[in-house]
């Protein structure tokens, strides 16, 4: 089985569509933790770990800068909303390779990610519950029991707080999962990023 060639140290992810405007150190705060969500979104959706995240970076040659799962941890561990955060910085790169890891992994299971959100649509429609759909309550209760577990609570951090985020990272990783989908995410985050900076 032929190895995956290995990036070399300090080159940047290999994706034209995440060149250009850089973000400020402020920006970049706000960018770790919403790519952190997006990554918690997907686990509670499809049940992918850090086996997954790591096979992600390895087949788009990014094991330079997710190497091992003390490495991603680490990363992660970086946004705000951690318990514990603080501990490892994330650089451009770094983000950069994440938002490719998550798009990568949202094309993946593109099927389910569909799935979910039409069942969130024909719930929106009749007027239902989400969670009452076997899918979405599925994905609901997971979500806040890993934000619970791994986030720093607060008033907001209640179920019924949690949920309506929870169904918009949803549709967050349905754009994630189609053609185009690092730039997206990469824009998006760099326009909340800057809208939150100025609030």
């Amino acid at each position: 089985m032929e190895s995956s060639t290995r990036r070399q140290p300090g080159a940047q992810p290999r994706d034209p569509n995440l060149s250009g405007v850089s973000p400020t150190p402020q920006q970049l705060h706000n960018i770790k933790a919403h790519l952190d969500l997006v990554l918690l979104a997907l686990e509670a959706l499809t049940g992918l770990g850090s086996e997954a995240m790591l096979a992600a970076a390895e087949s788009l040659q990014l094991s330079e800068l997710l190497s091992d799962r003390v490495n991603l941890w680490r990363l992660r561990q970086a946004s705000p909303l951690r318990k514990g955060q603080g501990r490892k910085k994330l650089d451009v790169d770094e983000a950069r390779a994440l938002v490719l890891v998550s798009c990568h992994l949202a094309a993946q299971h593109r099927d389910t990610i569909r799935q979910a959100v039409g069942r969130l649509e024909q719930a929106l429609e009749q007027g239902h519950p989400p969670h009452r759909a076997a899918i979405l309550g599925n994905y609901l209760d997971a979500f806040t029991n890993a934000y619970q577990e791994r986030m720093e609570g607060d008033q907001s951090s209640t179920p019924d707080q949690l949920g309506p985020l929870a169904l918009k990272l949803l549709v967050d990783l349905l754009f994630c999962s189609g053609q185009g989908g690092s730039r997206k995410l990469w824009g998006t985050l760099l326009d909340r990023s800057m809208l939150e900076q100025q609030g």
